[in-house]
């Protein structure tokens, strides 16, 4: 519930509340490893970010959404905080075996290029909607590993 709260809050409205929801009742996008908070000192969740399973082109990728904190946190470093440990995770399954080495996001091109997020048009990766050339961005985890070019294609919780 509270998860619920801090999106809402983060976002001045439901619908990211709503697309958690979702993303959390389908067993093909949901992976509970990648779903992350950030706690104050009396254990209340003020941030959360969340990767769920998506596809680029052909090839299995990740979507990061939502990244939310509480609005008297925000810009206190609880959103770099809960973005770098979905990411770490993500690495984790990586190097564990999993398949998904890209992460895609809709995003501010302010704050995701400090993970390494790049112009997902650099490579050939594109929404099937309209969106800022700048907002759209993706992250190999691993280097090293071939990059998915292609439209990508969210879980149906997404609307697009």
């Amino acid at each position: 519930m509270r998860i619920r709260q801090v999106v809402t809050d983060a976002f001045g409205q439901p619908d990211e509340a709503d697309l958690v929801d979702a993303l959390r009742a389908d067993a093909l996008a949901w992976i509970p490893e990648l779903s992350m908070v950030a706690t104050d000192r009396d254990g209340l969740v003020v941030g959360f970010a969340l990767l769920t399973r998506c596809r680029v082109g052909a090839e299995p990728a990740l979507a990061l959404a939502p990244c939310a904190v509480v609005g008297d946190l925000q810009n206190t470093g609880v959103g770099t905080a809960v973005t770098v440990a979905a990411l770490d995770a993500a690495r984790s399954r990586v190097t564990a075996g999993a398949d998904e080495n890209l992460v895609v996001v809709l995003g501010h091109p302010e704050f995701y290029p400090r993970f390494g997020f790049r112009r997902a048009s650099e490579v050939g990766i594109s929404a099937s909607f309209e969106v800022p050339d700048d907002a759209l961005m993706f992250l190999a985890l691993d280097p090293n590993r071939p990059i998915p070019t292609g439209v990508i294609e969210y879980p149906p919780a997404f609307g697009v």
